[in-house]
Order: structure tokens, then C-alpha cells, then sequence
């Protein structure tokens, strides 16, 4: 399993022009299931994630971590994350998940940040989506199982 991490101080997904979730401070987070991931690799991604230090403290280091800082999660389906590149100029994506898999494995990633205590909004599984957001930082990671 995939994900990208961004830093935000807000951000917020539509579809067809209406907004369908929305954070504060937090994580805007892009997942993307491989083929083969499992719940287990879900849920350690989703518990990693909420624990990463990359939050500023008093001192402003990067030293808190969602949950320290009571941060919500912004989590968007991204299959586009399993691109291929390493042949001519049209991405593969044959090493994603099916969609059926991959929206249950999503699903997972956002329930386990929620049983965390992670406030979480969610895109619309494949749906066209445009997310907005501002970065904080900028701080962007990349993280997988």
C-alpha cells in the first residue's frame, strides 16, 4: 500500500461542484492499494501515518504527530500512485488494486484512523475529485507497506 502525505493547514475534496469532506490542520492523504496489499498492511500504513512526527512543536520542530496534535486526516483514493513510468510515456497502472479491493483496503485505511480518534473526511472512491489544499511547509512524505 501506498500513501502520500501532505501537510495542510486546510483542506477539502468535490465532486461535480460540491464539497464532500473537508479538514482543518492536518494530513491530506493520497492512498493507493497495490495488488496483493492486505487489511493488515492498511491498518499499519493508517497507524504510521497517525503517528509520524512531522507536526512542530513549542520549539518549532517537527516533533508532534497527528494524534499529538489533534490533526484530522483529508483521505483521497489515488490509484495513480501505483504509476509505472519506466516505459515509454504512458503511465501502467496494472500494479493497483482492483477496484473493488482497493476501495475496500481505502475504506479500512480511513476506519483505522477514525479508531485512532483521527477525525477523518474522505474523497468519493472513483469519482473525479478536485481536491484543494494548503500546504503547510510545504511538508510532503511518502509512505509504504
Amino acid at each position: 500500500m501506498r500513501a502520500l502525505l501532505q501537510r495542510v493547514s486546510a483542506a477539502r475534496v468535490e465532486v461535480g461542484g460540491e464539497t464532500i469532506g473537508q479538514i482543518g490542520a492536518g494530513l491530506m492523504i493520497l492512498v493507493c492499494a497495490m495488488a496483493g496489499d492486505t487489511e493488515e498492511q492498511a491498518q499499519a500504513l493508517a497507524a504510521r501515518a497517525a503517528r509520524l512526527r512531522i507536526f512542530r512543536d513549542e520549539a518549532g520542530k517537527m516533533n508532534r504527530s497527528l494524534a499529538d496534535m489533534s490533526g484530522a486526516a483529508l483521505v483521497v483514493s489515488q490509484f495513480t500512485l501505483a504509476a509505472d513510468t519506466s516505459r515509454g510515456n504512458r503511465p501502467g497502472f496494472s500494479t493497483a488494486a482492483p477496484p473493488d479491493q482497493g476501495r475496500k483496503l481505502c475504506d479500512h485505511f480511513a476506519a483505522t484512523l477514525r479508531h485512532l480518534n483521527i477525525p477523518v473526511a474522505t474523497g468519493r472512491f472513483g469519482a473525479d475529485m478536485a481536491v484543494t489544499l494548503t500546504n503547510d511547509g510545504p511538508v510532503t512524505i511518502w509512505l509504504e507497506s
